[in-house]
């Protein structure tokens, strides 16, 4: 039995390059991506809270709080695995009995997911949110009461096990204490939904709309969002909280966000896998309306304000979920791959997906090998394109520089052109693929339409730690 010790020590401290360090500070080169400042939508307090939800955590806040002082208009995206948790069943059914008008809040927990937990993790989430709508009872309507929770309600962590109920339903009341707006405040909350990330995801902005009645008004947009692994749509083993002070109506929310969420969530992807909690939710109190009787967004994409809404969340949306990306498992790439001139946007789109899945061209990349070959044969065995979306003799692939490329001078290294291999400058390749940040483009050359997909390479570190996730 001892000759087995040490072997299996060794697995147990393999050390980590690319993921969380054990005393859970944020890696030197992920520091850039975490805000030390903001700009949060009025109306809505959050706070992070340490209640212990995994017993190894002794201090981390792992109990997420995020409210609206005010009703909100709500909307949410789900993942379509057929295995979906308790608190997405529990979410989706508080949206409907609210028809996604007057939501106060959502409660969000790390550490379990409680997914696949039969009768008693659909009670436990259907506590979770009750107790967190108790926190607002004594300022509801009456009228309110008879529908039940106002509180959404998200888990993430490890698949099958059952809540530390208790200890959760007993942190909330905490958490609503320790409710603020400061950028402290969005910053601890966005660590609180945190597992293998490693580091807190936030961004805030500011907008306008261009109708008469907002004219000159300013509104704010914030959002956190959690995922580093089992990221594929649709959506990802992602949470995402987006909140804003415009107002916007119950339908507009849920087709502008169901919109952004395909141009953002649903066009990422690290590892090919779509988990069983995937959840990205808006809300939105309006707080920040120039008079009451402002007009909310219409659900009407030919509205002005819609169109321009449509354009601050999905732009919004893609820049959160590339976080998600640049925080992969073991990840050392961020990968856009662009497919241009598509007979289809669903052909585009189908076709960045496979390529960004490829194992081979993941694998390719951290290597740091320009093996286009693997990117030629992806495109070649995309399933469900239309049957002229790909024709060989006028397929082009390139590699792009980022814009904070070393390399970037140098120009576009072409591997095709029309079907033709390029000769390769290997050197050439070598310095491109230095970088962290590059770009794919496939120019099909049989349509007009593309897509954009972002994705990481697969490392090493990706194995290890997947092979030890539960310990």
């Amino acid at each position: 039995m001892a000759s087995h010790s040490p072997a299996r020590s060794m697995v147990r401290t393999f050390i980590r390059n690319y993921s969380a360090p054990v005393d859970s500070s944020i890696p030197a080169n992920k520091l850039k991506y975490v805000p030390t400042s903001g700009t949060y939508p009025k109306g809505f307090r959050v706070s992070g809270t340490h209640v212990g939800v995994k017993a190894s955590n002794t201090s981390k806040p792992d109990l997420a709080f995020v409210t609206s002082d005010t009703p909100a208009s709500a909307a949410a995206v789900f993942t379509t695995n057929k295995f979906q948790a308790a608190p997405v069943q529990v979410s989706k059914a508080v949206l409907q009995s609210r028809g996604g008008a007057n939501l106060r809040s959502i409660i969000i927990n790390s550490g379990c997911a409680n997914a696949v937990t039969g009768k008693g993790g659909m009670e436990d989430a259907q506590a979770m949110s009750d107790t967190a709508t108790a926190q607002f009872q004594q300022s509801s309507q009456p009228e309110d009461d008879n529908l039940g929770s106002t509180s959404l309600v998200m888990s993430t962590g490890v698949i099958g096990q059952r809540l530390p109920i208790k200890k959760i339903l007993t942190g909330i009341p905490t958490a609503y204490q320790n409710l603020d707006n400061d950028h402290n405040a969005w910053l601890t909350t966005a660590k609180a939904i945190c597992t293998t990330d490693t580091f807190p995801k936030l961004l805030s902005t500011t907008f306008t709309l261009p109708s008469t009645s907002h004219r000159g008004t300013q509104y704010t947009l914030a959002g956190m969002t959690k995922g580093a692994g089992m990221i594929h749509p649709n959506m990802a083993t992602l949470l995402g909280i987006l909140c804003t002070d415009a107002p916007i109506s119950p339908g507009a929310a849920q087709s502008l966000l169901t919109d952004a969420v395909n141009k953002s969530f649903n066009s990422i992807s690290i590892d090919g896998d779509t988990s069983t909690n995937d959840t990205v939710a808006l809300l939105a109190n309006g707080a920040a309306s120039p008079s009451p009787d402002a007009p909310a967004v219409p659900d009407d994409p030919s509205d002005q304000d819609y169109a321009a809404m449509a354009s601050v969340l999905t732009s919004f949306a893609q820049r959160l979920s590339q976080l998600v990306v640049r925080d992969g498992e073991g990840a050392t790439k961020f990968v856009q791959v662009t497919v241009r001139r598509a007979p289809s946007h669903a052909d585009a789109k189908a076709i960045a997906s496979t390529i960004a899945r490829s194992p081979l061209v993941k694998t390719a990349l951290y290597g740091k090998d320009a093996n286009w070959g693997r990117i030629l044969c992806a495109i070649g065995y995309t399933p469900g394109i239309s049957p002229d979306a790909v024709v060989p003799g006028k397929t082009n692939v390139s590699f792009v520089p980022a814009e904070t490329s070393k390399s970037k001078d140098e120009g576009v290294l072409d591997l095709l052109v029309n079907g033709e291999p390029e000769a390769v400058d290997e050197d050439r390749a070598a310095r491109l693929l230095e970088d962290e940040d590059l770009e794919i483009v496939v120019d099909l050359g049989t349509g007009d339409q593309e897509a954009k997909y972002w994705f990481c390479d697969f490392s090493h570190e990706y194995v290890t730690i997947n092979g030890d996730y539960r310990t």
